[in-house]
Protein backbone atom coordinates (compact mmCIF):
# COMPACT_ATOMS: atom_id res chain seq x y z
CA UNK A 1 0.00 0.00 0.00
CA UNK A 2 1.63 3.49 -1.18
CA UNK A 3 1.20 6.50 0.32
CA UNK A 4 -1.14 7.83 -2.12
CA UNK A 5 -3.95 6.05 -0.43
CA UNK A 6 -3.45 8.13 2.34
CA UNK A 7 -3.42 11.05 0.59
CA UNK A 8 -6.18 10.34 -1.81
CA UNK A 9 -8.39 9.72 1.82
CA UNK A 10 -7.38 12.91 3.23
CA UNK A 11 -8.28 14.67 0.33
CA UNK A 12 -11.70 13.44 -0.17
CA UNK A 13 -12.53 13.29 3.67
CA UNK A 14 -11.30 17.18 3.32
CA UNK A 15 -13.74 17.60 0.39
CA UNK A 16 -16.74 16.09 1.91
CA UNK A 17 -15.97 18.66 5.24
CA UNK A 18 -16.28 21.74 3.24
CA UNK A 19 -18.46 20.68 0.74
CA UNK A 20 -20.99 20.26 3.64
CA UNK A 21 -19.50 23.17 5.54
CA UNK A 22 -20.12 25.38 3.33
CA UNK A 23 -24.00 24.57 2.18
CA UNK A 24 -24.32 25.29 6.34
CA UNK A 25 -22.61 28.35 6.15
CA UNK A 26 -24.20 29.39 2.72
CA UNK A 27 -27.61 27.63 2.31
CA UNK A 28 -28.89 26.15 5.66
CA UNK A 29 -32.27 26.88 5.02
CA UNK A 30 -32.21 24.97 1.81
CA UNK A 31 -30.43 22.13 3.03
CA UNK A 32 -32.49 21.73 6.34
CA UNK A 33 -35.61 21.93 3.97
CA UNK A 34 -33.63 18.95 1.85
CA UNK A 35 -33.48 17.03 4.70
CA UNK A 36 -37.13 17.60 5.97
CA UNK A 37 -36.12 19.49 9.44
CA UNK A 38 -36.58 22.74 10.53
CA UNK A 39 -34.01 25.46 9.97
CA UNK A 40 -31.56 26.32 13.09
CA UNK A 41 -33.04 28.58 15.07
CA UNK A 42 -31.32 30.42 16.16
CA UNK A 43 -29.12 30.58 12.54
CA UNK A 44 -25.66 30.84 14.77
CA UNK A 45 -26.50 27.00 15.26
CA UNK A 46 -26.00 25.83 11.77
CA UNK A 47 -23.15 28.57 11.05
CA UNK A 48 -21.04 27.40 13.91
CA UNK A 49 -21.42 23.68 12.48
CA UNK A 50 -20.43 25.00 8.89
CA UNK A 51 -17.48 26.62 10.14
CA UNK A 52 -16.25 23.79 12.39
CA UNK A 53 -16.85 21.36 9.42
CA UNK A 54 -14.88 24.03 7.04
CA UNK A 55 -11.71 24.12 9.96
CA UNK A 56 -11.55 20.17 9.75
CA UNK A 57 -11.45 20.29 6.09
CA UNK A 58 -9.26 22.37 5.57
CA UNK A 59 -6.87 20.61 8.59
CA UNK A 60 -7.13 17.40 6.43
CA UNK A 61 -4.58 20.23 3.77
CA UNK A 62 -1.82 18.85 6.08
CA UNK A 63 -2.29 14.58 5.88
CA UNK A 64 -3.14 15.36 1.94
CA UNK A 65 0.43 16.91 1.33
CA UNK A 66 2.13 14.85 4.38
CA UNK A 67 -0.20 12.03 5.25
CA UNK A 68 3.16 10.32 7.58
CA UNK A 69 3.30 13.54 9.65
CA UNK A 70 -0.09 14.52 9.99
CA UNK A 71 -1.33 10.59 10.42
CA UNK A 72 -2.29 11.32 13.71
CA UNK A 73 -5.27 14.32 12.43
CA UNK A 74 -6.68 11.19 10.09
CA UNK A 75 -7.01 9.43 13.12
CA UNK A 76 -8.41 11.92 15.32
CA UNK A 77 -10.52 12.95 12.34
CA UNK A 78 -11.49 10.10 10.62
CA UNK A 79 -11.84 6.63 12.63
CA UNK A 80 -12.70 8.70 15.94
CA UNK A 81 -14.50 12.46 14.84
CA UNK A 82 -16.47 11.02 11.74
CA UNK A 83 -17.17 7.35 13.62
CA UNK A 84 -18.70 8.97 16.69
CA UNK A 85 -20.77 11.36 14.16
CA UNK A 86 -22.25 7.98 12.07
CA UNK A 87 -23.05 6.51 15.86
CA UNK A 88 -24.31 9.89 16.52
CA UNK A 89 -26.96 9.98 13.55
CA UNK A 90 -27.83 6.69 14.03
CA UNK A 91 -28.43 6.58 17.34
CA UNK A 92 -30.70 10.09 17.21
CA UNK A 93 -32.56 8.16 14.04
CA UNK A 94 -33.38 5.04 16.45
CA UNK A 95 -33.93 6.75 19.87
CA UNK A 96 -35.18 10.70 19.27
CA UNK A 97 -37.04 10.09 15.85
CA UNK A 98 -34.69 12.17 13.60
CA UNK A 99 -35.49 11.60 9.74
CA UNK A 100 -34.22 8.88 7.88
CA UNK A 101 -32.57 11.29 5.89
CA UNK A 102 -29.80 11.89 8.23
CA UNK A 103 -29.00 8.15 7.99
CA UNK A 104 -27.07 9.62 4.58
CA UNK A 105 -24.69 11.25 6.94
CA UNK A 106 -24.37 8.44 9.11
CA UNK A 107 -23.77 6.44 5.96
CA UNK A 108 -21.40 9.07 4.54
CA UNK A 109 -19.60 9.37 7.94
CA UNK A 110 -19.40 6.07 8.52
CA UNK A 111 -17.59 5.35 5.06
CA UNK A 112 -15.27 7.84 5.91
CA UNK A 113 -14.33 6.60 9.13
CA UNK A 114 -13.55 2.64 7.62
CA UNK A 115 -11.86 4.10 4.95
CA UNK A 116 -9.94 6.01 7.07
CA UNK A 117 -9.42 3.33 9.36
CA UNK A 118 -8.45 0.78 6.57
CA UNK A 119 -6.12 3.38 4.78
CA UNK A 120 -4.19 4.13 8.51
CA UNK A 121 -3.87 0.11 9.18
CA UNK A 122 -2.80 -0.59 5.80
CA UNK A 123 0.03 1.73 6.09
CA UNK A 124 1.83 1.42 9.50
CA UNK A 125 4.72 4.14 10.27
Amino acid sequence: MRLGMLSFVAGISGLYDLIVGAFLLLAADSLASLFGVPAANPRIFSDLNGLFLIAVGAGYYLPFRDPVRYRGYMWIMGPMLKGAGAAAFLLDYLFRGSPPSFLLFAASDGTLALLTLWALLRHKS
